[in-house]
C-alpha cells in the first residue's frame, strides 16, 4: 500500500531513497518527483534518475513534466527515435508546451543539426515566458555554428536576466576574445562593474582583457579590485604576478605567486612562473630549484621540463639539456617546439644524424619556420649530403619564395657539388630577385663570392639592372 507523504516527514530526496532500500512504496506528490528526478540528473547519477522516473509514471502516468524528463534522459542516452516518438505523443496532448521543441532541438543538436536545433528554440521561445535557459542553449547553439557575435548576443541576454550568471559572463568574454574585439569586452565589462562593484569574476576577465591589450597598469589595478573584492582569489594573484613580471617587477611577482601557495596547495604552474622569475633576477641556483619543483609537483607538465632544457642550454650545458628535451618529448612527442629545440641541441653536440630526425619530425608536425629550413640544409651539408639540403632548400622555398636567405644559398650549395650549371642559373635569379642582398652569399660562401666566375655574373646582372 501506498503510504501518503505526510506520513514522513523526510525531505522528499531522503524519503525516496529510503524507499528503494526498503519494500513499501511512498507516495510523492509529481513536484516532488521533478525535484527528485532533477537531482539526480544534476548529479549524474543517472540510474537513480531512471528508478524515480519509472516509479513516477506509475504513481502520475498522466503528467506531462514527468514523461518528458523521460525524454530527457533518453536523449541524454542518445535513445533518439524512442524520444522522438514519445515527444509525438506529448505534442498532441500539449502543443504549446515549449519544453517539448527544447527537447526536440536537443536532439538536432546531438544529431549536428544546429541550424534545426535553432529553429526550434526560437519556437521555444515564442511560447515562453521564462526564457533565459532558452537565450543560453541559443548561445551554446551558435558556438557550434562558429557564429560568435549571435552567441555573444544570447548570452548577454542571460546575464541581463541574471548577473549572478558567471558562466554566461564567461561566454561572453569568451565570444569578445574570439572576436579579438578586447576593446568591446573592456567596455562592456566595465559597464557589467557600474552595477556590481564587488563582482571578483568581473575586475578578474577584465584585468585579462587589459593584459591582452598590453594596458600593464590598467590590468594590475583590475587584478588588485579582484583581490579586495576576494582575498582568496587564486586566479587573481596569478594574473596579477604575470603582469608584474612583464614590468619588471620580478620580486613582487614572486610574492603574488608564493600568495597562490598558501592559500591553496602548491601548483607546478606556480613553481615554473617562480623560477622564470628568479632567473631574470640572475638567481640561478633558485630558479633551478623551482623549475625541478615544478617537475616534481607534476611530471608530465612537459612546459616544465622545456624550462629546465632551456635553463641549461642558456649555460651551454647542452648534454644535460638534451637529457631533458627528451623528457618533454616522451610526454609530447607531437610538439614541433620540442623537436626542433632538440635540433638545434644535437646540432651543438655534433649529433648531426639525430639533428636531422628532429628537423624531420619538427617539419612533418607543422614547423615551417624559415629558420628550420635553413638550419636542416646546413645539417644536411654537415652531413655530406648536398642533394638533401637542396632538397629540403626547395620545399622551403615553396613557404619562402622571396627569402634571400633561401636564393643565396641555393647557389652556393650547387657550387660545393661543383654543378656550375644550376649554380650559374639560380645565383642570377638571386641577384634578380634582391641584388642588395649578395652579401648573404658573401658571408654563406666566401671561397666562392670573390672568384671570376662569381663577379661575371654578379656585374652581367648588375648592368642589365
Amino acid at each position: 500500500m501506498a503510504l501518503e507523504s505526510n506520513e514522513r516527514p523526510n525531505r522528499p530526496i531522503a524519503k525516496f531513497e529510503s524507499m528503494l532500500k526498503t519494500d513499501d512504496v511512498y507516495f510523492f506528490d509529481s513536484e516532488d518527483f521533478e525535484d527528485i528526478i532533477h537531482h539526480y540528473l544534476n548529479n549524474g547519477k543517472i540510474s537513480l534518475a531512471k528508478k524515480a522516473i519509472k516509479i513516477s509514471l506509475k504513481q502520475h502516468p498522466d503528467s506531462i513534466e514527468l514523461k518528458l524528463l523521460d525524454v530527457e534522459v533518453m536523449v541524454f542516452e542518445n535513445n533518439f527515435e524512442a524520444a522522438e516518438q514519445l515527444l509525438d505523443k506529448l505534442q498532441l496532448l500539449d502543443s504549446s508546451n515549449e519544453e517539448i521543441y527544447i527537447q526536440r532541438a536537443n536532439i538536432f543538436s546531438k544529431k549536428d543539426n544546429h541550424q534545426g536545433a535553432i529553429q526550434l528554440l526560437n519556437k521555444a521561445l515564442e511560447l515562453s515566458d521564462n526564457t533565459f535557459d532558452i537565450h543560453s542553449l541559443l548561445g551554446m547553439e551558435y558556438l557550434f555554428m562558429d557564429d560568435f557575435k549571435k552567441a555573444r548576443e544570447n548570452f548577454m541576454k542571460c546575464v541581463s536576466f541574471d548577473e549572478q550568471d558567471y558562466s554566461s559572463l564567461y561566454n561572453v568574454i569568451y565570444c569578445f576574445e574570439f572576436l579579438e574585439d578586447y576593446e568591446g569586452a573592456i567596455l562592456y565589462l566595465n559597464d557589467y562593474l557600474d552595477r556590481n562593484p564587488y563582482c571578483e569574476v568581473a575586475w578578474h576577465q577584465l584585468g585579462k582583457q587589459y593584459y591582452a591589450e598590453k594596458m600593464y597598469k590598467e590590468a594590475l589595478a583590475a587584478f588588485d579590485f579582484a583581490i579586495i573584492s576576494d582575498d582568496n582569489f587564486i586566479g587573481a594573484y596569478f594574473e596579477k604576478g604575470k603582469v608584474l613580471e612583464k614590468l619588471g617587477k620580478y620580486k613582487e611577482a614572486i610574492e603574488n605567486y608564493e600568495t597562490t601557495i598558501k592559500i591553496e596547495d602548491p601548483t607546478s604552474h606556480a613553481f615554473l612562473r617562480i623560477g622564470k622569475c628568479y632567473e631574470k633576477l640572475e638567481d640561478y641556483d633558485t630558479a633551478k630549484y623551482y623549475y625541478y619543483q615544478t617537475v616534481h609537483e607534476d611530471p608530465l607538465l612537459d612546459k616544465g621540463w622545456l624550462a629546465i632544457t632551456r635553463f641549461y642550454m642558456n649555460r651551454k650545458n647542452y648534454n644535460k639539456a638534451l637529457y631533458y628535451i627528451n623528457k618533454a618529448l616522451n610526454i609530447d612527442g607531437e610538439s614541433p617546439i620540442y623537436w626542433k629545440k632538440c635540433a638545434k641541441i644535437n646540432t651543438e653536440l655534433k649529433n648531426y644524424d639525430q639533428a636531422d630526425f628532429a628537423y624531420k619530425q619538427a617539419v612533418d608536425l607543422g614547423n615551417y619556420e624559415l629558420e628550420t629550413w635553413l638550419n636542416w640544409s646546413t645539417i644536411a651539408v654537415h652531413n655530406n649530403d648536398i642533394p638533401s639540403a637542396l632538397q629540403i632548400l626547395a620545399q622551403g622555398k615553396q613557404f619562402y619564395p622571396d627569402s634571400p636567405e633561401i636564393n643565396y644559398k641555393i647557389p652556393g650549395l650547387y657550387l660545393l657539388e661543383k654543378d656550375l650549371i644550376n649554380a650559374r642559373i639560380t645565383l642570377i635569379d638571386a641577384l634578380k630577385q634582391n641584388f642588395n642582398a649578395f652579401s648573404i652569399f658573401k658571408e654563406q660562401f666566401p671561397q666562392y663570392s670573390e672568384t671570376q666566375w662569381t663577379q661575371e655574373i654578379v656585374n652581367s646582372v648588375k648592368k642589365k639592372m
